[in-house]
């Protein structure tokens, strides 16, 4: 197998949940490869380096097997191997991440009368 379409790969590697999601991001600019902005039909070849942007972070990640099939998340973890400074990066925006929720505000109930009427006017709908 010489090489396999972007989005089928990304699928298969278990970056996103349907093919048409892997597609949709290669369209808005959100993976490249060996840094050029790469398109769903794009083949992978083994070998290759991805920047993958997703809800899950962002990833950098070397290809080292091919798959147009989605199995397992053990065998998914198989077709690529993530760099150290892509790993560092993530995991320390997750512990940002974890560590504003102590500072965020939530309110005790629901919103009052009043409180909806502040909503209502602060998204600009009369």
């Amino acid at each position: 197998m010489a090489g396999v379409r972007m989005d089928k790969w990304l699928w298969a590697a278990r970056f996103f949940k349907t093919r048409t999601l892997a597609a949709r991001s290669c369209e808005l600019g959100r993976i490249q490869s060996n840094g050029q902005p790469a398109k769903a039909a794009r083949e992978v070849r083994i070998g290759d380096m991805l920047r993958v942007t997703n809800e899950g972070g962002e990833f950098q990640v070397e290809v080292r097997l091919l798959s147009e099939v989605r199995g397992p998340a053990s065998v998914a973890q198989t077709l690529y191997r993530e760099t150290e400074t892509s790993r560092e990066l993530r995991l320390k925006a997750a512990a940002e991440r974890r560590a504003m929720r102590q500072f965020e505000e939530l309110p005790a109930g629901r919103p009052s009368k009043r409180d909806r009427e502040k909503i209502i006017r602060f998204r600009g709908r009369n």
